[in-house]
């Protein structure tokens, strides 16, 4: 009578192939995950980056605080923004979250 443990490690494939197919695995699952999450993430900044260099005075943005402002002006690193009449803001460019530009000429047709 054959236990159940011997039927077992007959049935188990040989060390050999295992551990190559391990490694398989491994590629496979870090081309999975630079196909998936890595290369679309670094394309989003690049185009978020590009967003922000091309800002230019008059566009109307969100910041990540969830502040709509039109921009007064442009420097290197930061902006000034105005949120109403009178009341100037100096942001970091990469708080920039949204154009709203493109919005408003859209509704105003």
């Amino acid at each position: 009578m054959i236990s159940l443990l011997q039927a077992a490690a007959a049935a188990a494939p040989q060390q050999g192939f295992g551990n190559w197919s391990f490694w398989v695995m491994i590629a496979a699952m870090i081309l999975i995950m630079y196909f998936f999450m890595w290369r679309p993430e670094s394309k989003r900044r690049k185009e978020m980056q590009k967003f922000r260099d091309g800002l230019k005075k008059g566009d109307k943005v969100i910041t990540a605080g969830g502040i709509f402002a039109r921009v007064k002006e442009v420097e290197e690193t930061t902006l000034l923004i105005e949120v109403d009449s009178n009341v100037t803001l100096r942001i970091d460019k990469n708080m920039v979250v949204a154009d709203t530009t493109a919005q408003a000429t859209q509704e105003k047709k």
